[in-house]
Parts: structure tokens; C-alpha cells; sequence
């Protein structure tokens, strides 16, 4: 007898800034998809809308945003009746259900990352392969993020939180905690992802530009002091038994690791082992280890960390779902330790729904 085939559905795209990198990335998790004991359910969310689109056809579509047409797609949305524990299919004629066994959200930033989507499938009784409501929540949020692994005993930057009404009330009073902070600094948004808003500010004249470009990413901000030295970051698998793979590190030759950086690599080089010794790539997986479970952090996540001259390690930030193509980060650590890409995905499923 045949055995059935699990339902794991794949969402893609989403209301989002970063909406080209889900698309790379959800295209790379379908295809290394083994299709001899899973069928995908891809679902892709419009950028415009936000709405949800059963997709039936070629998965190259995606890759090229050439997914949504007429002819292959139909309006879904999430049932939350836990008896179904899947989605209702829009259809002309009726509506129709179709039940998952788990959703795998290739999502990255606002209204994907950030536990607004996890909420909405954890209501609906549909497992979750990635981090949660909670974890993705703050794992968006660097303030809270931050306050956590301080709280767990991991040094981080120095940093003041403002919001859009403490800016517009007192200008002076921000350039008073940059200048406590000290330049060079950097001026982040809150919550948002892939680097989208930061500013590195040299000099008070900059700041309140930073301050502007950040305000448009997210109704909160932060100043941040800068540490010198280096980033190295640590792929972390697993819920309560962890698999970390290699340690990596960012070598910049100038500016900082912006969104364009990070997928045009155009003057930076990711070294996969890191360039440090063995000691002290073994401190940092214990370190991220330390923070994957002070942000509840489940079955995935990539923690990232500064290295300073004199070796001693700060928590930058922690993605839930970091660039998943074959060649990003969190798969080429994976992959330096001995997990190719098709077994991390194969793993990542099975957390969810078994052998």
C-alpha cells in the first residue's frame, strides 16, 4: 500500500521589505523538499495585499516573482477550526479545506518574522517548523532581544530606545544620548530585519537624518553605541539538544554589513570557519547557545555577535528566519559541520511532524 504523503506548506513572499529574499529562500526550501515523503503546499502572500495564495504552479516562478497569475492561484486563508488544522481554499464554485501536517514559514521581517504569522497558524492547531509566536516576536524586537540576553549574562551594546514621540518632543535630548553614547554610533529601528533603516553616524550633523530613515522602518528606535572588532555569528538546530555549526565571521573592508552587503557580498568576504582560535570559537557557540534558549528560540535561528580586538564577545541580534538559500549563511555553517543543505532541511521537517 502507498504510503500518504505529509502536508508541509511552504509561505513565501509576504507584506514586507524583504520580500525578494523570501522568494530566493522559499524557492531553495522546495526544492530540496523530499518529495518521496512530503507533498508541499506552497503559499505565497502578496506584497502589495498581504494576501494568501494557494500556488500551484512552477516552482521557478518564484525565484523570478513570476508566481501569481489566475491560472495559479487561489485565495487562502487560515482556518481556525483546530479539527482542521489548515486552510480554506477559495474557490468560484465553494470553499474547501485543505489540512496541513506543518507550516514552514520562509519569511523574513514584518508580518513573517516577527510572530504575527506564527500566532495565526498556533491558533489554527498547524505546527510551526521555526521559531514560535513568542521567540519570533523577540527576536524582532532588539530592545527586548537585548534586555533578555543581558538578563542570561551576555554583554551587549550599550543603547538607548526612543519613540516617535519622545523624538518629536526633545531633538536636543537625542543628541545628548548619542553624545554619552559616543560616534562613531548606529541608529537601528526597533523591529525590522536584513539591516533595512540602520545608519552609521559619524558626526551630530548626521544623526537626525538616521534618525528620520529610521523612523520609517518602525515606530520605535535605538541608538547604539559601536564595538569594534568583527562580527561572527553561529547557525543553532534543535529544540532542547542543539546542533551548532561552524562559527562564521564577516570581514568588511569598509561601511557596515547592510542590506546590500548581504546579498551582493560587493565589499566583504564571509569566512566559514571563522579566522580565530579553536577556544574561542568554542566560547561562542556556548554563547549562543546561552541566548538561543534565554529568547526560547526553537528548531532554528541564527545568532549573531560581535568580536572585539580583545576577544571579548557582545549579542548583536538573533534572525528566526535567516537567509535560507543554498549559499547563505546559516545553511554554509550547517554545511561546514557536516549537514548539506537537503539534510538540514529534512531535519527542520521532522522536528515538526516525525520520521
Amino acid at each position: 500500500m502507498e504510503r500518504e504523503l505529509k502536508k508541509i506548506a511552504v509561505l513565501f513572499g509576504g507584506h514586507s521589505t524583504e520580500y525578494e529574499v523570501s522568494l530566493q529562500s522559499a524557492h531553495a526550501v522546495i526544492t530540496a523538499v523530499d518529495r518521496e515523503r512530503y507533498e508541499t503546499v506552497m503559499i505565497g502572500i502578496r506584497r502589495d495585499s498581504g494576501q494568501w495564495y494557494l500556488f500551484r504552479g512552477n516552482p521557478e516562478d518564484i525565484l523570478n516573482d513570476r508566481w501569481f497569475s489566475e491560472e495559479t492561484c487561489m485565495p487562502v486563508s487560515v482556518s481556525m477550526d483546530r479539527n482542521i488544522h489548515g486552510l480554506y481554499i477559495h474557490t468560484p464554485e465553494e470553499v474547501e479545506t485543505v489540512s496541513l501536517d506543518a507550516a514552514f514559514p520562509v519569511l523574513h521581517g514584518k508580518y513573517g518574522e516577527d510572530g504575527t504569522v506564527q500566532g495565526a497558524l498556533e491558533l489554527a492547531g498547524i505546527p510551526v517548523i521555526g521559531c514560535g509566536t513568542l521567540s519570533s516576536a523577540v527576536g524582532m524586537d532588539k530592545d527586548i532581544a537585548h534586555r533578555l540576553a543581558e538578563a542570561a549574562g551576555v554583554r551587549c551594546a550599550r543603547a538607548v530606545t526612543v519613540g516617535r514621540e519622545e523624538k518629536g518632543r526633545n531633538e536636543e535630548e537625542l543628541k545628548k544620548y548619542a553624545a554619552e553614547l559616543g560616534y562613531p554610533l548606529f541608529v537601528k529601528p526597533v523591529r525590522a530585519g536584513s539591516s533595512f533603516g540602520i545608519t552609521k553616524v559619524c558626526g551630530e550633523d548626521e544623526l537626525l537624518r538616521a534618525v528620520e530613515t529610521a523612523f520609517e522602518h518602525d515606530s520605535e528606535i535605538m541608538l547604539e553605541e559601536q564595538i569594534s572588532g568583527f562580527e561572527v555569528g553561529c547557525a543553532v538546530l534543535g529544540k532542547k539538544n542543539l546542533i551548532i555549526g561552524e562559527v562564521d565571521e564577516i570581514e568588511l573592508s569598509e561601511g557596515f554589513f547592510d542590506y546590500e552587503e548581504k546579498y551582493t557580498l560587493k565589499t566583504s568576504d564571509i569566512h566559514v570557519p571563522a579566522r580565530i582560535s579553536p577556544e574561542k570559537a568554542q566560547e561562542i557557540r556556548r554563547m549562543a547557545a546561552v541566548i538561543y534558549r534565554a529568547l526560547k528560540c526553537e528548531d532554528f535561528a541564527r545568532v549573531d555577535m560581535f568580536l572585539t580586538p580583545e576577544g571579548e564577545i557582545f549579542f548583536n541580534e538573533v534572525n528566526t528566519i535567516p537567509g535560507f538559500t543554498a549559499h547563505s549563511r546559516y545553511p554554509g555553517m550547517m554545511k561546514a559541520a557536516g549537514i548539506s543543505f537537503e539534510e538540514l532541511v529534512r531535519r527542520l521537517i521532522e522536528m515538526e511532524v516525525g520520521k
